[in-house]
């Protein structure tokens, strides 16, 4: 008969490795404690550094000259500077900014606004950034008044300044051909005048005083342009008017003219009469340049969606320090120029969008190029003409 094995102990008691011991566990508390204290100490040093950090960002925020205002989620004031209160007026404190915000006019400049009544508004310009957060915005308000004051009486001061070396221009331009006009009524006058002689002297004078008339109406048309209404018209069709203005006087001149036009059935929108005037001013001016024999060509070709008016001469060319100062309002190097045509042709062209460029060397002769971008097809010709810029 085999022997029984025994069952097995149910509650065996735990072996020694198993048990802790009353020293280990004081020593786990003491570890537990002093990590404890160590993250308490840390926890106090960082509150400090927190509460100084805070101290340094108020009296920054309070240092700034620029309006800081720091919104939250919401769009509510959470925290601003005192520039914000003064320049926004009273407390902001969990204000709605769109509420803030209707109070800001927009001006003229992008990016700057007006705050205030109209005795004490105060220019400001406004900025804002996100936060990495996302959870909130800031923005910033520079009080741009006495900048904008200065900036002001600068180009005050500029207009002032222009307006002086126009006056004193055209004080000289009116000046010469007035004591010459002066001169030759004088001489009327005289008895002992043969018939023949107060006839040239007549002439002299009704010379010299259509050429006053040209001149004030060339200084009304670069003051406040011609606009006669805006038509479309050909390009090619243009090209050849000009041709038939120009030719009789290149022939005077014994100057050969030429033209050419590569620009199909473009057609531009504008003032027909003002662009005409203009080219006609630089096609004048070309042969006028250009001595007998000469050639002066115009060439009129599309490229891309701009047409271009070329104006070649091979006169005496311009001096590089002339060219500068070619388009200056009565500025001029012919003795019966008023100085103003040139300007006159390129505030035409910038009012239609284009331009005048000039390319010359000294003997070599000289290029003008007129610039104009061609409409758009939907483009009608009901508006008005654009105003000639001065």
């Amino acid at each position: 008969m085999s022997a029984e094995t025994p069952p097995a102990a149910t509650n065996a008691a735990p072996g020694p490795e198993q048990r802790l011991d009353a020293a280990q566990l004081a020593e786990a508390f003491e570890m537990f404690a002093r990590a404890s204290e160590e993250l308490s100490t840390a926890y106090n040093a960082l509150q400090g550094q927190v509460a100084q950090l805070t101290e340094r960002l108020a009296v920054l925020l309070g240092a700034l000259p620029a309006g800081v205002v720091m919104l939250d989620r919401a769009g509510r004031v959470g925290q601003c500077n005192s520039a914000a209160e003064t320049l926004l007026g009273g407390d902001l404190a969990g204000r709605p900014w769109d509420e803030l915000a209707a109070a800001l006019n927009a001006t003229e400049t992008p990016g700057e606004l007006t705050v205030g009544d109209d005795t004490g508004a105060r220019r400001v310009s406004l900025s804002e950034a996100a936060l990495e957060s996302g959870e909130g915005r800031i923005i910033l308000l520079h009080d741009v008044t006495d900048t904008h004051r200065m900036r002001l009486q600068a180009e005050r001061n500029e207009r002032l300044a222009a307006m002086g070396e126009m006056v004193a221009g055209l004080a000289h331009q009116l000046r010469t051909p007035l004591a010459a006009a002066l001169l030759y009524t004088g001489n009327l006058k005289q008895a002992e005048l043969a018939p023949a002689d107060r006839t040239r002297v007549a002439d002299r004078a009704i010379e010299r005083l259509r050429y006053l008339e040209r001149l004030i109406r060339d200084m009304l048309l670069f003051a406040r342009g011609d606009s006669l209404g805006r038509q479309r018209f050909g390009v090619c069709e243009l090209a050849g008017e000009l041709v038939h203005t120009l030719e009789p006087l290149a022939r005077a001149r014994q100057v050969d003219f030429s033209s050419t036009c590569d620009c199909g059935d473009a057609t531009l929108l504008g003032d027909r009469k003002a662009l005409g005037g203009a080219i006609t001013n630089l096609l004048e001016n070309a042969i006028q340049a250009t001595e007998a024999g000469g050639a002066v060509d115009l060439s009129a070709t599309l490229e891309g969606d701009t047409v271009f008016f070329r104006i070649r001469d091979n006169g005496r060319g311009i001096e590089p320090a002339h060219q500068a100062r070619l388009f200056d309002p009565f500025f001029t190097t012919r003795a019966d120029g008023t100085g103003l045509g040139l300007a006159i042709a390129r505030g035409v062209a910038r009012a239609h969008g284009g331009d005048i460029a000039v390319e010359s060397s000294p003997g070599k002769g000289a290029m003008f190029i007129l610039s104009l971008p061609l409409p758009c097809p939907d483009e009608g010709e009901a508006a008005p003409a654009p105003k000639v810029p001065a």
